[in-house]
């Protein structure tokens, strides 16, 4: 139908003009509606769109971001766990001489028929440094000591110098190897450890350390070949009731020796032991056999513990435990020997100071062999 058939109809009142007029009309609003939802729809989805692209890019950064971060925490905590301190050779001043054997002025002798003369430990324990305090595995494997690379240093300046502190050296043939550093402290805090006693996965160490005031105690337990997990055990020594030195425990961990000027003694450092009765260590016992007006002090036991070694007067002593009893004591090595250890072949691991004009020089970790029948 035409437009002006159309207009006609309209004016004369056609119905069948009418009719296609309304049909029309409402395809052409069916057509409209439809067009109109779909530019809506169009609209909507171009919106989507960029609402997901923005979120994408946000997701990506956000992605990128937390890679950084876990990246640089990463690498922060493997620093912190990987922690490697200076050299101990580094640390040693350029003057120190390193003394040997033959021109020691005061060297230590045996003055037992059952040991040869010490001598110092083959191998890369020994510098022109102060090796110290030696404790030995039973097996004789693995020895522990304590080590500063300037004697004459003062001990509260030593705790700066980030090297004093415990070691430890594997033996490879006949040789000791190279020491390595036992860290007990978190990186960055200042502490100063020693007096070390081992007993399989543990270790009671002393230690001036960032947070304390004085020396106090503390233990290790070590997981694979790393000791960790150190803890104060001030509360379970009672280290400062019993005035607690340094120390050694039996085997069983049911006794504890350790020297102390604590009031009841024989004269200056004693030597005590205390029995344990549950978790609980007892009252201290003056250990007089062994004891006088003098130093004894920094005991050890022998692996079958039949024998009491330690230190006095500038040398090493002995007793012996018969039926029960302690013996009267017995010098074994001097001068200038103590701190001793011993494995369980029964050589005598020990500290020997050197000196000149009264005045510290440097110090040693020596070995005495037990002479074998």
């Amino acid at each position: 139908m035409d437009i002006q058939s159309t207009v006609e109809g309209i004016e004369s009142g056609d119905e069948q003009t009418l009719d296609y007029v309304l049909r029309t009309s409402s395809l052409a609003c069916v057509v409209l509606r439809q067009e109109t939802i779909f530019n809506i729809n169009f609209t909507i989805i171009n919106l989507l769109k960029e609402i997901t692209t923005m979120r994408l890019i946000k997701l990506i950064i956000f992605l990128i971001v937390t890679v950084i971060l876990i990246s640089v925490g990463t690498h922060l905590f493997n620093n912190k766990q990987e922690f490697t301190p200076p050299s101990r050779h580094s640390k040693i001043p350029a003057d120190s001489v390193k003394i040997l054997p033959g021109n020691d002025l005061n060297p230590p002798l045996s003055e037992s028929p059952e040991y040869y003369d010490p001598v110092p430990v083959t191998g890369l324990v020994n510098t022109a440094g102060g090796e110290d305090s030696a404790f030995v595995l039973p097996d004789g494997e693995t020895l522990y000591f304590f080590f500063t690379p300037d004697v004459r240093i003062p001990v509260e300046e030593q705790i700066k110098d980030k090297v004093t502190g415990i070691y430890r050296s594997k033996k490879n043939s006949d040789s000791w190897e190279e020491p390595e550093r036992i860290i007990l402290q978190d990186p960055g805090k200042l502490a100063m450890d020693g007096c070390q006693y081992i007993n399989g996965d543990e270790m009671y160490f002393c230690s001036a350390r960032e947070g304390y005031t004085g020396l106090h105690w503390f233990k290790a337990e070590k997981i694979g070949d790393t000791w960790t997990n150190w803890l104060n055990v001030d509360e379970e020594l009672k280290t400062e009731e019993h005035e607690v030195g340094e120390l050694y425990i039996s085997a069983d961990g049911k006794r504890l020796y350790f020297h102390s000027t604590r009031e009841g003694g024989e004269g200056m450092y004693d030597i005590w032991f205390s029995d344990k009765t549950g978790d609980e260590w007892g009252e201290p016992v003056n250990l007089e056999v062994v004891n006088t007006e003098g130093n004894e002090g920094w005991p050890c036991l022998s692996i079958d513990e039949n024998e009491l070694w330690f230190s006095k007067d500038y040398g090493i002593w002995r007793t012996k435990n018969v039926e029960g009893e302690w013996t009267e004591p017995e010098r074994m090595f001097f001068p200038l020997a103590g701190e001793p250890s011993l494995d369980v072949h029964g050589n005598v691991y020990f500290t020997h100071h050197f000196f000149k004009n009264d005045t510290m020089l440097e110090a040693d970790i020596y070995v005495a062999y037990r002479k074998t029948s």
